[in-house]
C-alpha cells in the first residue's frame, strides 16, 4: 500500500453500465458506510450550438453521500467530457443490440427525474440553483424561480421554459439526453490519511456494479495550493508541468484520448525565468503576470486558484492521471507526483531536461527513472 502524505482531493472519472446510473454507486457506497445520500445539482458549461453563443451553463444531478456521523464521503456526477463510449453504443446498442428505435420513450433520455437546468448566463444559473430543489422533478424544477421573477413556467414539449417579464429567458430545464445518467466522476474531500483505504471503500462498490474505464477518463488531484504561493515555489510548477511535461505524461500514462489537456502557454514558462523569486514584491508580480497570460483550468495542471487571493477552493489540480479503478493504480501514481511537488518547494530552480525528448512516445520506464532522480534534487541525466 502506498503511503501518501499530502492533503488531496480526487476525481475518478467511471461510467455505469447499460442500465445503471450514478446514483446506485452512491447507494452503494452510502449502504456499506450507514450513511446517507442526498441528490444535489452539479453545475459544468458546455459548448454552444447557437450562433455567436460560446457556452451554456448546466445543473445536473449529483448524489453527496455523507457517513453516520454527517461527514462527506463523496459527490458522484456527470462529466460531460464523457461521449465516446456512449455515442458507441447509440450505433450499436447496449451488448451489440440494435438501438432503440426513435419513437422508444426509452431513448429520450430516461424518466423525468433526470434533467438538466440550462441558462447562458452564470450569474441566472447560481440564482436558480440557490432556488431550486434537486429533488423537484423536472415538471416542478423552475416554479420557485418563477415566483421570484412573477411570470409563469412555459410547457415546450417535454421541456419547461422560464422567460421574465420582458421576455429574456431565465433558464431551460430538459430531459437528459439518452445514457447521460450512466457517466460517474467520483468526488473525494479531501484526504488527510488513507488515501488508498478510502479510494477502496469507493471503487470496489464501482467494480461490483459492473462500472468501467470509460474511453476518455481521467484522474485528477488536487492538493492544497498554499505552499506554492510564492514565486520560487510557483516557478517551479511552471518548469514541472512545462518543460518536463513529455516525461510526466509517459511516466504517468496519461490517457492520450482524454480532453481539456493542454501544454502550459510558452509565455507562462518565458515568464517564470524573467521574473527574480527574491525581489520586492516578487510573488504579487509573479501571480499578476501570470493571470495576464490567460491560462484556464483546462490544462495538464490547473493553476488558477494561485493566480487569485480570494480562490474559491484554493488547489492545485493535476489533471493528466489517467483513469483507473483500481486505488493502488492512482496512488502509486500520486506518489511520485507528490515527491516532485515536494521538489518544487525547495528554493533552487528546477532544472530543466538536458536535451530535447525525441522519444516519441518516450519510454515511460525512462521516464520515471528521470523523475524520480529529479525529485531527489538530482540532474537527470
Amino acid at each position: 500500500m502506498t503511503g501518501l502524505t499530502r492533503r488531496t482531493g480526487f476525481e475518478v472519472e467511471l461510467l455505469a453500465p447499460p442500465g445503471g446510473d450514478r446514483r446506485a454507486l452512491a447507494d452503494a457506497v452510502a449502504a456499506r458506510c450507514g450513511g446517507r445520500v442526498r441528490r444535489v445539482f452539479h453545475s459544468d458549461s458546455e459548448p454552444s450550438l447557437v450562433p455567436g453563443m460560446g457556452c451554456f451553463w448546466h445543473l445536473t444531478p449529483g448524489f453527496e453521500v455523507r457517513d453516520a456521523t454527517g461527514a462527506p464521503v463523496a459527490t458522484f456526477v456527470d462529466d460531460i467530457t464523457l461521449v465516446a463510449d456512449l455515442a458507441s453504443e447509440r450505433v450499436l446498442g447496449p451488448a451489440g443490440r440494435a438501438p432503440r428505435p426513435a419513437g422508444d420513450p426509452a431513448s429520450a433520455g430516461g424518466h423525468q427525474d433526470w434533467y438538466r437546468l440550462l441558462s447562458d448566463d452564470p450569474r441566472l444559473l447560481r440564482l436558480v440553483a440557490d432556488h431550486s430543489d434537486p429533488a423537484a422533478p423536472l415538471a416542478r424544477a423552475l416554479e420557485p424561480v418563477a415566483a421570484l421573477f412573477g411570470t409563469p413556467v412555459e410547457t415546450i414539449g417535454p421541456a419547461r421554459r422560464l422567460r421574465d417579464a420582458a421576455g429574456a429567458t431565465i433558464a431551460l430545464a430538459a430531459p437528459l439526453a439518452a445514457g447521460r445518467e450512466r457517466p460517474c466522476e467520483v468526488i473525494t474531500p479531501p484526504l488527510v490519511h488513507g488515501h488508498e483505504a478510502a479510494l477502496e471503500a469507493l471503487l470496489a462498490p464501482a467494480r461490483e456494479l459492473g462500472f468501467t474505464v470509460p474511453s476518455e477518463a481521467a484522474v485528477h488531484l488536487h492538493v492544497d495550493g498554499a505552499p506554492f504561493r510564492s514565486a520560487g515555489a510557483f516557478a517551479n510548477l511552471v518548469r514541472l508541468f512545462g518543460h518536463w511535461r513529455a516525461h510526466l505524461r509517459a511516466a504517468l500514462g496519461t490517457n492520450p484520448a482524454c480532453t481539456r489537456l493542454r501544454a502550459l502557454p510558452a509565455p507562462l514558462l518565458d515568464l517564470v525565468e524573467q521574473e527574480r523569486p527574491g525581489g520586492a514584491g516578487g510573488w504579487a508580480r509573479l501571480q499578476a503576470a501570470a493571470a495576464a497570460t490567460g491560462i484556464t483550468k483546462y490544462y495538464d495542471v490547473n493553476l488558477t486558484a494561485l493566480l487569485t487571493d480570494t480562490p474559491g477552493r484554493d488547489t492545485v489540480e493535476v489533471r493528466i492521471l489517467p483513469g483507473a479503478l483500481r486505488p493502488s493504480d492512482i496512488t502509486a501514481r500520486a506518489a511520485l507526483l507528490e515527491a516532485l511537488l515536494d521538489r518544487c518547494q525547495q528554493p533552487r530552480p528546477l532544472p530543466l531536461p538536458r536535451t530535447r525528448v525525441v522519444d516519441d512516445p518516450m519510454d515511460p520506464r525512462r521516464a520515471a527513472q528521470q523523475l524520480r532522480a529529479l525529485a531527489s534534487g538530482g540532474t537527470p541525466q
